[in-house]
Formats: structure tokens, sequence, C-alpha cells
């Protein structure tokens, strides 16, 4: 049995099959499901999905990629939605300097604000990095997230980058890309991440793994990641499914 821990069926790219595509994920082996909310319309679809089904869990943040759309009344409502027991962490937050429609000093400020909500509210959070892992850590040590722990989320990082996230007590999270023929760097990392900080997800419906490439992403699918980092690390696929299962349900305190 395996836990897509990041998934966001809260997309409009599901708006018109999400209950066959649980159903699918269910048929797969996938018996929880983490959705992932990141503006004012996802976190409240994802928070409606959890409270729907009974193996959906939701996570909810604000993106960094919007962060100047987000204000103190958005952060106070994402606080209050979080004493839903349904709400497992914070995220997905972070740091991402490949857009550029919020700047540096507003990304650095929301996730700050996030990261001290998290630790008020003792959940782990979710962390969205995209070309900015040294400005990252350094906000994550300076707001000594590793109180909280959490996950790094869709990890497409250096080995080196990897120790410094697990030495601040959080889990690594890889998923489709690691299936690329050309993904050296993740095939190493997923090698080298101890089995019980190991995750695994979709980032559905973004980044379908190989042979579904360019095709619409599906929780069913976290089984090829699952596949793939067997096979890299020459275990049984079930030995994946276990370990990963174990530590989600650890990281996000899911009985």
């Amino acid at each position: 049995m395996f836990i897509d821990t990041h998934a966001h069926l809260n997309a409009r790219q599901f708006a018109e099959d999400v209950d066959l595509v649980i159903e699918q994920a269910r048929a797969n082996g996938v018996n929880t499901m983490i959705v992932v909310g990141f503006d004012k319309e996802t976190i409240t679809g994802a928070v409606e999905l959890a409270r729907k089904y009974a193996d959906i869990y939701a996570v909810i943040g604000w993106h960094p990629v919007d962060a100047s759309e987000c204000t103190d009344v958005d952060l106070l409502w994402i606080e209050e939605l979080a004493a839903d027991e349904k709400v497992v962490a914070i995220g997905e937050i972070g740091l991402d300097y490949y857009w550029d429609k919020s700047s540096k000093a507003c990304q650095d400020s929301i996730l700050r604000k996030q990261i001290r909500l998290a630790k008020k509210l003792d959940l782990p959070i979710v962390i969205h990095n995209r070309d900015a892992t040294g400005d990252l850590i350094k906000v994550l040590k300076e707001e000594e997230a590793s109180t909280v722990g959490g996950v790094m989320h869709c990890f497409s990082g250096s080995i080196e980058t990897a120790k410094q996230c697990l030495d601040m007590n959080f889990y690594i999270s890889i998923a489709g890309p690691v299936t690329f023929k050309n993904a050296k760097q993740l095939k190493e990392v997923a090698a080298y991440v101890p089995m019980d900080r190991l995750l695994i997800e979709t980032d559905c419906p973004y980044l379908t793994p190989h042979p579904f490439r360019g095709k619409r992403n599906e929780p069913a699918y976290v089984r090829f990641v699952a596949e793939e980092i067997a096979y890299i690390r020459q275990v049984p696929v079930a030995a994946i499914a276990q370990a990963t299962t174990a530590n989600a349900k650890r990281i996000f305190r899911i009985s």
C-alpha cells in the first residue's frame, strides 16, 4: 500500500472526474492521499476533499509565487482551518525564484510568517523550493524550522542539500522525475536518503512519471515512483511501500 504525500486533486484538471481518479488510486494500492492547497481556491478545495473522504488529508498554506497576494487576514484564515483534524501540515510554502510574480523580500516574509504559524500550531511544514536553495536553507535555520520539521516536497537538489535538510529534521519526498532517464542526480539522492526519511509523491496533475510522461498525472501513478526507487536501491517494492507509508504516517501523524 502506498501514500501519495503530495497531490493536487483540488486542481481544475480533476474537476470532471475526481471521484473516478480517487477510485483508480485505491485500486492501485494507494490507501491515503495528501491533498495540498496553496491559495484561496485550492485551500478550500483541499479541506473540502479531506472532509469528504476518510482516506484524504489536507495540507494548507500560501505558495511563494503568489506571496504578494497573501494578507494577514489570509494567514488568520489558514490558522482557523488548520484546527480541523484532517489538516496535517502547513504548506506548500517556501521560495520560488524561477517566477517573478512576488519579490524575494515578500516571499521571505510570507515564508517566515507561515513557519512561525506552524510552530504555534505544532504542525510540520511542506516546503516548495525552486532555484532558491541557499536562501531557503538560511530561512529554515534562522526560524528554527527543525522544531516542527516537515517535508522537502518534490526534491530536486543534490546529496549535499539533502543532507542539510535531513539534519534540520526534514523528510525527502521524491516524485515522478526520478523515473526519467536523465535524472542522474535525483537517482543518486534516492539511493542516499535513509529509508526512514524517505517519502513518495506525485505532485499530480504535474510531473507525470514514465511511462505516462506527457499525460495528466494521478495518485495511482505513485507506484511508478516507488518501483524506480526500489530498482535504484535494489530492494523489493514492498519495502519502499512499507517504509514510505510508515514515514508519512509519522510526519503527518496519521493513525
